[in-house]
C-alpha cells in the first residue's frame, strides 16, 4: 500500500503527551492537534516551545483550555461541558499512559498508582468518543503481574483496558511494534493498541496488516535504508573527539562544557533526516556530563570489559564494584538498546561517558532543531516528581514511530469513508 500525501488526516488529542514525541510524529503525518495533556511543567514547557509556539506548531488549541501543564482528571472536572461538546467530532485520541509500574526493565509493581492512569485515558475516550484510538505502552503492559503470594494474575492489565474499550464501542487490535523497523536507531519494542469505533469498522480491516504494507514506502519516503539504523550512523557526528569543547554553564573552570558542533560535509541518510533543512544550525542539549576522575576511570574499565550491546555480567559488576541493575555499552554497529530515563544506564561506545541529551534525542529520532527545556537531571526524592531533559527524552514516543502510526490511522480513515 502506498502512502498518500494528499490524504487528509484529521484532528487529534494527545494524552500523557510528555515532551511531544507522539505529537511531533502525528504533525509530520498531516494531523492537526486540538490539545495535549501533560502533568509535568518541564515536559510541557518543551512541548509548548516546539509544538505550540515554535516551528512544529500544528495545534488549533481551544480558547477554553489554558496552555499549561495539567492532568486529565483536572480537565474532566473543570471543563465537562466543553469536553461534552467535542463528542464525536474528534478523529483520534493518542497517548501513552506512564508505564513505570509495567516496565520489564525495572521493578514491576502492580500497585504503582501510575498504572491506573490508563483509566483516565478511558474516561476521556468515553466522553469525547473519537473515531480512532492509539495507545502506546511498554511490553510489560501486556504481561501478567505476580500477586503478593507470587502467583500470576489471570489477565495482564492491557486486556482489562481492551475489554473496557470494547464496552465503550470500539474494535480493538493489539500487537508489538519494533521501533528499529521504522527507522528509529533503537531496539525499542512497544505494545500498541489500536481502536476503531464500531460504527466505522469494516471486517476486512486489520490495522497491523495495513501497517506492515506501509513500512517500506515509509522508509523510502524518509530516504532510509530497509535495514536497522545503527548507533554510529545516528550519533557518530557528535563524538567529542571531533570538536573542541567550549563553555556551557557554571563556573569557567569547574562548570559544564559542550561540543562546538559543526555539521560534517557528508552526512549519512539518517543524519540528513535529523538535520533536514538546518544547514549549519547547532542543536541544543549538547552539554557533556561532568564526570569525576574516578568515574571516568570506572567507565574506561567498563568499556574494556563489557561486550558492546550487552549488559554487564554479575562477575564484571563485582570487579567494578557496582550494584547497579542495568548498565551496558552501546554497540556502534547495531541499534541502541532501549533508552531509559536514567542517563547512566548506557555508556558511549568509544568515549568513557554517558550520552548527551542530544545523542539520546537522535537515538529517539527527534530532529536536531527540536529544543529541550528545563533541568538536565534531577535526583533523590524529586526523581519520581520531576521530568528533566534526560527523562523527557527517555519517556518519549519516538517521533518516527508516531509518524508511521499517524500515517496508518490516516490510511484507515480514508479507506473507511
Amino acid at each position: 500500500m502506498k502512502l498518500g500525501s494528499n490524504k487528509k488526516a484529521g484532528t487529534y488529542i494527545d494524552l500523557f503527551s510528555g515532551c511531544g514525541g507522539f505529537s511531533l510524529g502525528l504533525g509530520k503525518a498531516g494531523w492537526t492537534g486540538l490539545f495535549a495533556v501533560e502533568r509535568d511543567p518541564m515536559a510541557f514547557e518543551t512541548f509548548k516551545y516546539n509544538l505550540i509556539d515554535g516551528k512544529y506548531n500544528h495545534f488549533n488549541w481551544p480558547s477554553w483550555l489554558p496552555q499549561e501543564s495539567t492532568t486529565i482528571q483536572d480537565i474532566l472536572e473543570n471543563y465537562p461541558k466543553e469536553l461534552a461538546s467535542l463528542k464525536g467530532s474528534v478523529d483520534l485520541i493518542a497517548g501513552g499512559p506512564p508505564c513505570q509500574g509495567f516496565s520489564l526493565a525495572g521493578r514491576r509493581n502492580s500497585s504503582d498508582p501510575r498504572n491506573k492512569l490508563s483509566e483516565e485515558y478511558m474516561n476521556m475516550v468515553k466522553i469525547v468518543s473519537p473515531k480512532y484510538l492509539v495507545l502506546e505502552n511498554v511490553r510489560g503492559f501486556n504481561s501478567k503481574f505476580k500477586d503478593a503470594k507470587g502467583e500470576r494474575e489471570k489477565l495482564p492489565y492491557s486486556m482489562v483496558v481492551k475489554a473496557r474499550l470494547e464496552k465503550l464501542g470500539y474494535h480493538i487490535f493489539t500487537d508489538y511494534l519494533h521501533s528499529e523497523h521504522y527507522g528509529v536507531p533503537q531496539k525499542r519494542t512497544r505494545f500498541i493498541m489500536i481502536g476503531i469505533r464500531s460504527d466505522l469498522f469494516q471486517n476486512d480491516i486489520d490495522p497491523f496488516q495495513v501497517l506492515a504494507s506501509l513500512r517500506l514506502d515509509f522508509l523510502n519516503k524518509k530516504n532510509l535504508p530497509n535495514r536497522p539504523v545503527n548507533v554510529k550512523s545516528a550519533i557518530g557526528d557528535l563524538e567529542t573527539s571531533k570538536y573542541p569543547l567550549i563553555y556551557h554553564s557554571g563556573s569557567i573552570t569547574q562548570g559544564f562544557k559542550k561540543i562546538d558542533y559543526k555539521p560534517p560535509r557528508r552526512l549519512n541518510a539518517y543524519q540528513k533526516l535529523m538535520r533536514e533543512g538546518l544547514k549549519g544550525i547547532k542543536p541544543n542539549s549538547l552539554r557533556i556530563a561532568r564526570h569525576r576522575p574516578e568515574t571516568i576511570e570506572k567507565f574506561k574499565t567498563i568499556l574494556e570489559l563489557c561486550q558492546p550491546g550487552k549488559g554487564l555480567s554479575d562477575e564484571h559488576k563485582k570487579i567494578i564494584g557496582t550494584k547497579k541493575q542495568v548498565i551496558s555499552v552501546l554497540n556502534p554497529k547495531e541499534p541502541s538498546r532501549t533508552l531509559t530515563t536514567l542517563p547512566d544506564d548506557l555508556l558511549h561506545y568509544s568515549e568513557p561517558r554517558i550520552l548527551t541529551v542530544r545523542e539520546n534525542a537522535r537515538i529517539q529520532s527527534f530532529p536536531d532543531d527540536y529544543v529541550f527545556r528545563g533541568k538536565y537531571t534531577t535526583g533523590g526524592s524529586r526523581r519520581t516528581q520531576e521530568c528533566p531533559r534526560y527523562t523527557q527524552v527517555g519517556n518519549a514516543v519516538p517521533p518516527l514511530l508516531g509518524e508511521v502510526l499517524g500515517e496508518l490511522i490516516k490510511d484507515i480513515k480514508c479507506s473507511l469513508k
